[in-house]
Order: structure tokens, then sequence, then C-alpha cells
């Protein structure tokens, strides 16, 4: 079986000092290794192609068969880690509530524990014959959704 701690320890390092960093790493039982890298800008095809060169030199195929995919996580693939999220602020996001519920707003502020959407809702206040459009902040801690993405608008 393939050493996932080993992989994941020498691909950070070799991300270390550099803007791309790594987002996950799956490894099956048919050792095919996946690895999903990102930036704060915008992931290099080339650069995702001479990591897997010094991953396979670091991680001979002699030794042990593995497949192996490396590649930037996508525009509308769901944020995994805090860093992501910063990436994306004054970025339109949908948020999808651990209940089911979705909520798209713009991604305002982005810490280690929580996230905060500002949204615009339609409320009816007492009394009024039609609802207005508000708009309001919402915060999440990250373990109360299910996922947030990258709204993409053309």
């Amino acid at each position: 079986m393939i050493d996932k701690a080993g992989i994941k320890s020498f691909i950070e390092k070799e991300l270390e000092g550099s803007e791309y960093f790594l987002v996950d790493l799956k490894i099956t039982g048919d050792n095919e290794i996946t690895v999903e890298i990102d930036s704060d800008n915008s992931v290099d095809i080339n650069y995702c192609i001479a990591l897997t060169r010094k991953i396979e030199e670091a991680f001979s195929r002699d030794e042990e068969d593995y497949e192996l995919e490396v590649g930037s996580s996508g525009l509308t693939s769901p944020f995994r880690l805090p860093r992501q999220y910063r990436k994306h602020i004054g970025d339109e996001v949908e948020v999808l509530e651990k209940g089911g519920m979705k909520r798209k707003g713009i991604l305002k502020d982005a810490d280690d524990e929580s996230f905060t959407i500002e949204v615009s809702e339609k409320v009816k206040h007492e009394g009024a014959k039609r609802p207005v459009v508000e708009t309001r902040e919402v915060t999440y801690p990250y373990g109360e959704v299910k996922q947030v993405t990258y709204v993409l608008n053309f």
C-alpha cells in the first residue's frame, strides 16, 4: 500500500514557498493517486506537469505501481480550505446548508473558523402590502454547511 502520509508530506514540501497549496489527496485501494492543488491566483497546467514528474521521481513505480493524476481544484468544485474562501472574497458564492437550503450571496469575509456572506432577501413587514428586498450578512461556521461553491455568471 502506498504511504499517503509520505506522499502528502512530500507534496506539501514541494509546494512550500510557492503560491500553490494542497487542497486534497486521495489514494484508492487500486493505488490511484489524485492530487488536487489550488493557488491564490490560478493554477498553471505546466506546474501540474512539473509536480507530477517530481512525485514520480520520488516514488518509484518499480517498488509499487500506481496511477497518478495532479490537477487543479476546479472553478465549480466545493471549497475545502479557509484559504480558498479568502481567495473568493468579493465573489458570488452558493451555500448549501446542512438542512438542504441553498443561499446565494457575496462572500464578505473568511477566517479560520467561519465565513460571512451578504445576502439580499425579500422581507414582508407587518402591515406592508408588498415585501421589500433587504440586505444582511450571514455568518456560517465551516462545519455547519454541506458545501460552498463559486457561482459562475455569464
